[in-house]
């Protein structure tokens, strides 16, 4: 798609810019520049390491971006700080197109969770598009004896000194269901131990750092389907079509215990309004095939074909929202 600004505005357009004096072959570079693009490869960046969520939807966007507009998008992992560097990496960049954050609730979460961060959420960016969802579990390997989540507690309270659990960074939805957990089923002996992604949480439960795991679905989805994890709990409102068997939290007495991990494209402010345009009709129309339904349900994630406006509207919403699930889980400011 290229953008084509009709042929009597731009006629206008210039001959009001010569009678005023303003070169026009500066117009038709800035002009011809829009129209090109993207004619370079445009960066995504993930802020989160290789595996995790945020990175499986990122890589399959971008893969299908390259096949339907024979452009070049690539990503780029930039974890640490519980996504804060990858986020304040985006924030600062050159708002040409070229620069992308896909970035998950944790952007929502970092306002309130830390004292300082380098991004305003409510000036630094702009919504571009949803992309996809995945419910948060509670899963843990195959041969532990615990087969739902009041047979887990229940061996966390005889053993407390030998249970912990994996999460993501801190800050992501995963990591804040874990704090909710302990507060709720009574478990403050349960460790946290902190990854920098949902890749390396699902590792280290497979090789037995850990013996529980809360992440999305999406990394743990090829391990229990092979059944070498077994999944305890689905953090959602229904139970996922895939593991009909696995009931979800308020299911097992955890009332209003729903954490999604969603992924959103952003862009840094000031970007041109017509690449936001560009990309969120590319960005849609990929969305919404049924290859790509297929491909995202497969790996753990319902797609969310939604537009610039509900992405924006969504995720502002959320700061306000997860301020009041921290502060009544009473989780400390870092």
């Amino acid at each position: 798609m290229t953008f084509k600004p009709a042929l009597t505005s731009r006629r206008h357009f210039l001959e009001g810019a010569l009678a005023t004096g303003i070169a026009a072959p500066a117009l038709l570079r800035a002009t011809s520049a829009y129209a090109a693009y993207p004619d370079r490869p445009v960066k995504i960046i993930v802020a989160n390491t290789p595996g995790g969520p945020s990175d499986i939807v990122g890589r399959i966007v971008a893969a299908a971006l390259q096949q339907s507009t024979g452009k070049t998008f690539i990503i780029e992992n930039i974890g640490g700080a519980g996504g804060n560097i990858g986020f304040g990496n985006a924030a600062h960049a050159t708002p040409d197109g070229y620069t992308l954050l896909l970035a998950t609730n944790a952007w929502s979460i970092n306002p309130t969770l830390y004292k300082k961060i380098p991004y305003d959420p409510l000036k630094d960016f702009v919504g571009v598009s949803e992309l996809a969802s995945s419910p948060n579990t509670f899963v843990v390997k195959a041969d532990l004896p615990a087969k739902n989540m009041k047979e887990f507690v229940a061996l966390a309270r005889a053993n407390p000194d030998k249970f912990n659990c994996a999460t993501p960074p801190i800050g992501t939805s995963p990591q804040i269901q874990f704090e909710v957990l302990k507060i709720r089923a009574k478990l403050p002996k349960l460790q946290d131990i902190v990854f920098k992604g949902g890749g390396d949480a699902i590792q280290s439960l497979l090789s037995g750092t850990v013996q529980l795991s809360s992440g999305s679905l999406g990394p743990a989805s090829p391990h229990i389907k092979a059944g070498k994890l077994r999944c305890l709990a689905i953090s959602a409102e229904t139970r996922w079509p895939d593991l009909p068997d696995v009931p979800t939290m308020e299911e097992q007495g955890y009332k209003d215990f729903v954490f999604p991990t969603d992924m959103v494209m952003l862009a840094p402010a000031k970007i041109p309004p017509e690449i936001v345009s560009w990309l969120e009709t590319e960005i849609l129309k990929v969305l919404s095939t049924p290859q790509m339904k297929e491909r995202m349900y497969k790996s753990g994630f319902s797609v969310r074909p939604q537009g610039a406006k509900h992405a924006w509207a969504r995720v502002t919403r959320e700061i306000g929202m997860f301020k009041t699930i921290i502060d009544q889980a009473g989780v400390k400011k870092i």
